[in-house]
């Protein structure tokens, strides 16, 4: 069975505001809606879960009314960390495959959600990513950088997908400053992490600028 954890935790500070940007209407529709809806047109029968601040469950139970929003999934309750929060959500995921994907990534294609779960029954954890494009330097001091060959590094999206039984017993792990996503967790429970080529267009929407440029993607698409 395939499963998706929607981690909805933020504050949307970066916004320069309180309101949590998961819940920003893009081209008329919240974010959250349109991430749902990504993975619905992939798998109608998908297990949802999405993990939200307490303190915004019932925002979005109404919001789910006002705008006439049907498609089943189940709310569980954020923790502290991201950490927490994902792991909250696994106690829902059933046997099969589980991707865990950020609720302001509103735009992952059908395609890429199913190559991400199509390559986890091979390499059983997988992760897209895009190449880097610009120039890159590294810090080393106050007024110290050097130049670093882009080509060896990538940038990270999800959804990022998994066996579920790995992704559960990785999370049984103490939780680490070094975990920054799920393929961390799994690398450092000792399993490989496979990479595979992600979107251009799978932006993840957190400053007011990635709101402008979604609103142009919403209305391409």
């Amino acid at each position: 069975m395939n499963n998706v954890i929607i981690v909805a935790g933020g504050k949307g500070l970066r916004m320069g505001g309180d309101f949590p940007k998961q819940f920003i209407a893009v081209d008329s529709i919240p974010i959250l809606i349109r991430t749902i809806d990504s993975f619905y047109n992939f798998d109608n029968r998908i297990k949802i879960i999405v993990v939200l601040p307490e303190s915004y469950i019932e925002h979005w139970q109404r919001m789910c009314k006002g705008y006439g929003f049907s498609i089943k999934h189940d709310v569980v309750e954020g923790g502290e960390t991201r950490f927490d929060s994902v792991k909250n959500g696994l106690s829902l995921v059933e046997e099969g495959w589980v991707a865990v994907h950020d609720a302001v990534r509103p735009f992952a294609s059908k395609q890429l959600i199913g190559e991400c779960f199509h390559q986890a029954t091979i390499h059983q954890a997988v992760i897209p990513v895009i190449e880097v494009v610009d120039s890159m330097r590294e810090i080393s001091g106050e007024n110290e950088s050097r130049i670093v060959d882009r080509a060896n590094f990538h940038l990270v999206q999800t959804p990022q997908v998994f066996e579920s039984g790995l992704l559960k017993k990785a999370y049984e792990q103490p939780y680490n400053n070094s975990f920054t996503d799920d393929a961390s967790v799994v690398e450092a429970y000792g399993h490989r992490v496979h990479l595979v080529q992600g979107e251009r267009n799978n932006i993840k929407i957190t400053t007011p600028f990635d709101l402008t440029l979604a609103d142009v993607i919403a209305k391409i698409k």
